[in-house]
């Protein structure tokens, strides 16, 4: 039932994200040139593997011990403080290797560092949004990120998720917590 409805809302969210979608690809193509998607390798359901796609918010690297947070372009800082470079992951939605709700997909170098018990968050299929996204999104620790996604884990409904949804659509519109210290997403 979940799979049905993460596919649901994926092609209603599409009639407005492709068009939208569009756009951003042609004015990111047009300020930065270069590829419009960053591709990461991120772990999902089970400790499986895929690539997570989002719209380029950076410029290349200038030299090898570059900082990451100078090389956020405008268009970038807006569409990660809006949200929308992660649009792209409708597509992960629609390939089956996120759903809408669930713990953030996390990077292979820190699911080797997860505890039993932390290891957990993989029992479900990450999403694009989450308990701890609509908790604090970067504003909060990483390991209450990891406690507010377990306790996702242990306590998900169809209520849950539709509460987790109504109060996205509430960060998105009053963003906060979208960077954390050094001025970089790191989700």
């Amino acid at each position: 039932m979940k799979r049905g409805g993460d596919l649901a809302v994926t092609v209603l969210a599409g009639i407005v994200a492709i068009p939208l979608g569009l756009v951003i690809a042609l004015l990111i193509r047009c300020t930065t040139g270069g590829p419009v998607l960053f591709r990461q390798t991120r772990t999902g359901l089970r400790g499986e593997e895929f690539q997570i796609l989002k719209f380029r918010t950076m410029r290349d690297r200038r030299f090898p011990e570059e900082e990451d947070a100078p090389r956020i372009t405008g268009l970038g800082e807006l569409l990660r403080r809006t949200s929308l470079d992660e649009l792209p992951q409708l597509w992960n939605v629609a390939r089956g290797e996120m759903g809408v709700i669930g713990p953030r997909p996390t990077l292979p170098e820190q699911v080797v560092h997860y505890s039993r018990r932390q290891r957990g968050r993989l029992d479900v299929r990450p999403g694009l949004t989450g308990w701890a996204q609509v908790q604090g999104r970067n504003s909060i620790t990483w390991p209450q990120r990891i406690e507010l996604d377990l306790w996702y884990v242990q306590h998900r409904s169809l209520r849950l998720d539709v509460r987790i949804l109504l109060l996205t659509v509430k960060v998105l519109l009053r963003p906060a917590g979208i960077t954390a210290a050094g001025g970089v997403n790191p989700g």
